[in-house]
């Protein structure tokens, strides 16, 4: 699995590509985007298809060194806090395989990005400190809206898309 980082966030990674690097997940690529927010960081990813969101609030330097470890216990618990069954969690897992990073970023992506920043903006009001919030509940709530890509085929939910995804997993594995 790729993460395609932010200027950002490859500053604070100890192994970045410059290069392009190949996808060999089933899944697919995300992207991610550090934040800070109440002078914590904070980062946000987006898958680069179905455009859901994993927030992942709160997280220091030695935890950023183990990035890839981080996005995946975040994003398989996103799937169970969905609903998803047990199965198809575990088989998620696997298919994302091992994290590179790199720096081949998409604009289109990158949007999406800001656009789930301005929505948390609109919850971080309700709370005085970040780490107050829920990360799986901010996940759900950011990935439960609908999606429209310039170019793309009508409008579509991104966690039903996630979670159709990794249902069809089952075949491809």
């Amino acid at each position: 699995m790729i993460i395609h980082c932010t200027k950002r966030l490859a500053a604070r990674l100890p192994a970045v590509s410059t290069e392009s690097l190949t996808e060999t997940s089933p899944l697919g690529s995300w992207h991610g985007h550090l934040y800070v927010i109440h002078r914590r960081n904070c980062l946000l990813f987006c898958h680069d298809e179905t455009r859901y969101t994993v927030f992942l609030p709160g997280l220091r330097k030695p935890e950023l060194a183990d990035l890839g470890r981080w996005f995946k216990e975040a994003f398989t618990a996103s799937l169970a806090y969905m609903g998803l069954p047990d199965n198809q969690v575990r088989r998620a897992a696997l298919a994302l395989g091992a994290v590179q990073f790199d720096t081949n970023t998409n604009r289109s992506v990158q949007g999406s990005l800001n656009q789930m920043r301005f929505m948390l903006d609109g919850r971080l009001e309700e709370v005085k400190d970040v780490m107050l919030l829920n990360p799986l509940s901010v996940t759900r709530w950011l990935c439960h809206y609908p999606v429209h890509v310039r170019g793309g085929k009508g409008c579509w939910m991104a966690d039903d898309a996630m979670a159709e995804r990794v249902a069809a997993l089952s075949h491809a594995l």
